[in-house]
């Protein structure tokens, strides 16, 4: 009796991981149909990303697919900067942790957009390629 007692939390424990796993699965296997349109793709647990042509598309990824998606064409944006937990840093000395945010300003948008990361080095490469494209499109 006493070691069922025992037990028993741990095989909760089991189920609830087993049920967090199946769901991020799930999410990126609806992420995976998602970007098969897109040249370049980004899937992280806080925003999914898609670069086609001179439009991006990004928004929140969920079990039935991207959600809240919004579009933007880089020939309308003017710059993007990078932030780490609020902070401005430079794309070629990200930290290695923490909440990263791109943020992309445009003459058509009144506020910026910003699209989180959980990873800065790989948002800083994102930054440097959409400065790239931004100013070949310019």
């Amino acid at each position: 009796m006493e070691r069922g007692l025992i037990w028993l939390p741990l095989l909760g424990l089991f189920f609830w991981l087993a049920w967090t796993g199946w769901r991020e699965f799930q999410k990126v296997e609806a992420y995976q149909r998602w970007a098969a349109d897109f040249d370049r793709a980004k899937y992280d647990i806080y925003a999914v990303l898609g670069q086609k042509d001179d439009q991006i598309t990004w928004g929140i990824p969920t079990r039935q697919g991207p959600i809240n998606l919004e579009t933007a064409s880089l020939k309308t944006l003017s710059s993007v900067s990078l932030q780490v937990k609020g902070k401005p840093v430079t794309f070629d000395d990200p930290p290695s942790k923490g909440r990263a945010e791109l943020v992309l300003t445009g003459s058509d948008r009144p506020t910026p957009i910003i699209i989180p990361f959980t990873e800065p080095p790989l948002a800083a490469q994102w930054g440097q390629y959409l400065q790239r494209e931004i100013e070949r499109l310019s």
